[in-house]
């Protein structure tokens, strides 16, 4: 049984049809890869696998491990242990090393948050306000720290490697590959791909496209297929198959 499966989903935002006919499954301790252009849908399954209100499924179930999901708040699904890296975080006027004993806490984190710290180079974030002057890579490492607080069954990141440099790509890879040798289900959404250079445990990667799933397979030939052709090359010989 996969860890989450998604069956033939449709989703309305503002009243716009965002994603439609989309079916995937994450399977614990494997890395999925959802790969796709910019404004394709990608952002918006992650927001409804994690059931935040603007996102309205109109078709199709959300099952997590067995359990129907679909209508289930998001406060539920966390509780459950699906945890949400964000794209574009908002700003939290609370100190991060607050918030990051507080998560620890109640997720009964018994690992150092020093060794979580030093792995993402978050000592100098620490006594700051989250994301408040935070560089994009500084965004990126927090919000994947805060999540491996939470210790997630179901890991769901938006772009982590975007608008970040050589060295936090690397850093951030490697807290990806330890949620998955933790046991966790990974949904890692990336533009370019340049991160899977350093992710072990790779599954299935899929394509997103205009807010369909376009083609699906292991995700190391979804990453040479789009090298090799494109998205909009891939969705060019999707429509003529």
């Amino acid at each position: 049984m996969a860890l989450l499966d998604v069956r033939e989903l449709a989703v309305r935002v503002d009243g716009k049809n965002i994603i439609e006919n989309v079916s995937l499954r994450i399977n614990k301790g494997e890395i999925t890869v959802l790969m796709g252009p910019n404004a394709s849908g990608k952002s918006t399954l992650l927001y409804s696998i994690m059931g935040l209100q603007k996102y309205r499924v109109v078709k199709g179930k959300i099952l997590f491990n067995g359990k129907d999901i679909t209508n289930e708040p998001s406060w539920k699904r966390a509780r459950m242990g699906i945890g949400l890296a964000f794209q574009n975080p908002p700003k939290i006027l609370i100190r991060l090393r607050y918030l990051s004993r507080k998560i620890a806490e109640l997720h009964s984190f018994h690992e150092s948050l020093e060794n979580i710290s030093k792995l993402l180079s978050m000592d100098q974030l620490l006594d700051r306000n989250i994301h408040y002057g935070f560089s994009g890579g500084e965004s990126k490492r927090t919000e994947l720290f805060l999540l491996m607080l939470q210790k997630p069954k179901l890991a769901l990141l938006d772009e982590p490697d975007s608008g970040v440099d050589i060295e936090s790509i690397r850093s951030i890879a490697d807290c990806i590959n330890r949620l998955a040798e933790n046991g966790a289900g990974v949904l890692l959404v990336t533009h370019q791909g340049y991160i899977l250079r350093y992710i072990d445990n790779l599954g299935r990667g899929y394509v997103m496209y205009n807010g369909r799933i376009i083609y699906e397979d292991d995700a190391y030939i979804v990453l040479k297929k789009i090298m090799i052709q494109g998205y909009s090359g891939l969705a060019s010989s999707h429509k003529k198959a």
